[in-house]
């Protein structure tokens, strides 16, 4: 029986790139702060030139930009970027929900209410601070199920452009948890139906849901 090939190990470029972008991504390194490659470096254990390959990846995804004289600098995104997100995240995964409701198999239909199920022990139990990267997951999951050729490499881009500071997120607050649980509800229930149409409706208004959350923080 043939083997799969080992996954060659991450070059320190691209492990460089992971952990700036998870930074930047959960805005542990806020907009606008400054990001000099030797500090970087220094900080990560690397040389100069893998972080300036990591820089140069951050700016082709728009999270930081170069400026004369200030070197490279975390974009600090205002409330028309947030609106902009958001509808955009509406759009793009509510056409993988309703993709994915004409493709998605007893595995996969599995798989997700696992991790729901995840998702609704951890928020009895208090463990919120879990929910947010399971949110992710879930939401991610349906894109690939539903545009396994790019659609779910898409969600996950605009995913990656907008920060989110861990004390913003909508799951930590209990009577969002219950609203977006109801909402992974509703959506598992179109899926399971291979209802597309309500599967898009449901998720549009779920992540439009949560963006009027974000504005309102």
């Amino acid at each position: 029986m043939p083997t799969s090939e080992p996954r060659p190990p991450m070059s320190k470029a691209e492990y460089v790139y992971s952990v700036l972008l998870d930074e930047i991504r959960t805005a542990r390194i806020p907009g606008g702060t400054a990001l000099r490659a030797g500090a970087v470096a220094r900080r990560l254990g690397v040389s100069v030139t893998p972080v300036r390959e990591a820089l140069r990846r951050l700016e082709k995804d728009r999270l930081i930009s170069y400026e004369a004289h200030h070197g490279a600098t975390v974009v600090d995104l205002g409330d028309d970027a947030l609106e902009e997100y958001y509808g955009l995240r509406a759009v793009v995964e509510g056409l993988g929900a309703r993709l994915a409701a004409a493709r998605i198999t007893t595995a996969d239909l599995t798989g997700l209410r696992e991790l729901h199920t995840s998702m609704a022990r951890d928020a009895e139990e208090g463990r919120n601070d879990r929910l947010g990267e399971q949110s992710r997951l879930f939401h991610l999951r349906i894109a690939d199920i539903g545009g396994p050729a790019f659609l779910g490499q898409h969600a996950r881009a605009v995913r990656d452009s907008l920060p989110v500071p861990a004390e913003a997120s909508l799951w930590l607050d209990a009577e969002q948890v219950r609203m977006q649980l109801d909402a992974h509800e509703g959506i598992l229930a179109a899926l399971d139906g291979a209802d597309g149409v309500a599967a898009e409706r449901i998720m549009i208004e779920h992540v439009r849901q949560a963006g009027d959350y974000r504005k309102g923080h």
